[in-house]
């Protein structure tokens, strides 16, 4: 795929991640309280085996902006981001009400593709072959540095689930 879209900003490995919710910039003393308030209720939920596979792009692969791996349905993700979300809400954070859709970011577009490379990029996704498991044993309260080679994510406070 890199080669089909070198325009794509791919993810480097390290930076791979599921985001149960983003919260954009926020004061350093608000890690804490969220900390605090979502340990408890993470610990209800229980660790994940998640399956990984298939391509796709957001809004999708003729006009790509972010160029994903599907993170398969499971009920129990659903809930605990369901749970997240609501006590961010409680906290004042703003509720996203788009539907949750849950995916591992490969690449970003920063300018829209030619067709010719978008065309390109979508064959290549679909002559990927990937099926794969990721265990989530903690919700990670995680804060990213915009650097000029890409953000710098530090975990803050690793939540255990089913603590």
């Amino acid at each position: 795929m890199r080669e089909a879209a070198a325009l794509v900003s791919w993810v480097a490995e390290p930076r791979l991640h599921l985001t149960v919710k983003f919260l954009g910039e926020q004061p350093r003393h608000e890690a804490e309280r969220l900390r605090e308030t979502l340990r408890p209720a993470v610990a209800t939920h229980p660790a994940l085996s998640l399956a990984l596979g298939g391509l796709g792009a957001f809004p999708n692969l003729r006009s790509p902006r972010v160029v994903w791996m599907g993170v398969e349905h499971d009920p129990r993700l659903e809930l605990l981001h369901h749970a997240v979300e609501s006590i961010c809400g409680t906290l004042g954070h703003e509720v996203d009400g788009r539907a949750f859709r849950p995916h591992i970011t490969l690449g970003r577009v920063r300018d829209r593709l030619a067709a010719p490379v978008a065309r390109a990029l979508a064959g290549a996704a679909r002559g990927v072959e990937f099926a794969g498991r990721m265990d989530m044993t903690t919700l990670d309260l995680m804060e990213s540095e915009l650097m000029p080679t890409g953000p710098r994510y530090r975990v803050v406070a690793a939540l255990p689930l089913g603590a």
